[in-house]
């Protein structure tokens, strides 16, 4: 892997977990851990994949910077994180990736957290 390509990789994973520190605390830890996981898994893809992995990691570092500015401007009202994932990128995860977002699902929604996760289109604030 090209040096430039394993500076990039660090980068964005240092800039995530920086950014899941706006995060309430339960959900920085399950970020944090799926985040770790994810980027274990990743080390050895070949080169397509490791594209389109990057890219979505970079649009989800981009989307959270852009809550956490508007959570920090916005004091008075609860902070709101999140997005609805569209039907039609859920249709092109493979089983595994399918199993996985269930297994965050599960415990994203166990009781006792500051959070929920809802079946809405819009991120529940």
């Amino acid at each position: 892997m090209p040096a430039a390509h394993v500076a990039r990789v660090r980068a964005l994973y240092r800039r995530i977990l920086l950014l899941h520190r706006a995060l309430p605390p339960d959900l920085k830890a399950l970020g944090d851990q799926y985040v770790k996981d994810e980027f274990r898994r990743h080390k050895a893809v070949g080169a397509d994949e490791a594209r389109r992995f990057l890219q979505e990691w970079e649009a989800y570092a981009a989307v959270l910077w852009q809550q956490a500015n508007e959570n920090s401007q916005n004091a008075t009202e609860k902070a709101c994180f999140g997005a609805a994932l569209p039907e039609e990128k859920l249709n092109d995860f493979r089983d595994e990736q399918i199993g996985q977002l269930q297994e965050l699902m599960q415990e994203a929604t166990k009781p006792n957290r500051q959070f929920s996760i809802t079946e809405s289109r819009k991120p529940k604030c």
